[in-house]
């Protein structure tokens, strides 16, 4: 047998294990649910996790955040590349463990981004500079890491620059429906599906869109996303999105009785002075 045939015999052995054992792997492309931790290698700090529980227990709780699984587009850059890298070819329902280096995290940390603003442009602005805080200057974002005499230290590096992080996860499921592939993308981007109502036709999707979309100024920034990521997923040409006005029941009764009070007026006789 010559080589090539025993490769070949090899990888169909591969194959019929992979079969028979159901496993079902992520490959890019797919969209997965997902739960994980995620910790600082250096200091061992939790700075993110899909668990309250872990949340309470590592003291970075967020009220405001909905933790639990997160659907995920795999291989479109919505993860540092080194947990890209890790969830292709990962197996559904396996425990994993990754250490991401810094290169293939947030990237190295660039002392250049560390700059010195005097302490009156906070104070002309009302801002009351603090370690730790988070402030926009020139559109850009950094975090404040000294306070001295008349001056503010701020850093423009991204968050987690120059660190190695670990991520302990596990995809739940692979997607499949193309609605609920469509509601997890939403979910991705908007934050919730609740109340879309998608239609599917060769080359168009079609999202008839729940009221609060009307006035919600994080639908305006999202849908953006939302039409990228539909293109990219189902190849789409046209992406439309419909809103509803509809006359409610009782606005009807309340016009059609309008519209009778003005006939019974018309048709009533004169008043005699």
């Amino acid at each position: 047998m010559t080589q090539l045939n025993v490769l070949m015999v090899r990888f169909g052995d591969l194959m019929s294990t992979e079969k028979a054992s159901g496993a079902i792997i992520v490959s890019k492309g797919d969209i997965i649910r997902l739960e994980y931790d995620a910790w600082i290698v250096e200091t061992g700090a939790l700075f993110d996790t899909t668990s309250a529980e872990n949340a309470k227990n590592g003291e970075i709780f967020n009220e405001n955040v909905n933790y639990g699984p997160i659907p995920i587009l795999v291989g479109e850059g919505r993860t540092f590349p080194g947990l890209e890298e890790a969830l292709d070819g990962a197996e559904v329902g396996v425990d994993n463990e990754v250490v991401i280096p810094p290169e293939k995290a947030a990237g190295p940390r660039d002392p250049k981004l560390i700059e010195l603003h005097p302490v009156r442009e906070f104070v002309k602005r009302e801002i009351e500079p603090r370690v730790g805080m988070e402030v926009n200057i020139k559109n850009r974002t950094g975090t404040i890491i000294a306070v001295t005499a008349g001056r503010v230290r701020v850093d423009f590096n991204r968050p987690f620059a120059g660190r190695s992080l670990k991520y302990k996860f596990k995809v739940l499921s692979k997607i499949e429906t193309v609605e609920d592939k469509i509601k997890a993308m939403l979910e991705m981007d908007y934050g919730t599906s609740e109340g879309f109502q998608p239609a599917i036709e060769e080359g168009k999707i079609t999202l008839i869109l729940p009221d609060v979309c009307k006035y919600d100024q994080k639908w305006l920034l999202a849908k953006y996303r939302v039409v990228q990521d539909l293109r990219s997923a189902f190849k789409a040409d046209t992406i439309q999105f419909v809103e509803e006005y509809i006359k409610k029941e009782d606005e009807k009764k309340e016009t059609q009785a309008q519209g009778e009070s003005v006939a019974e007026a018309k048709e009533a006789p004169d008043s005699i002075p």
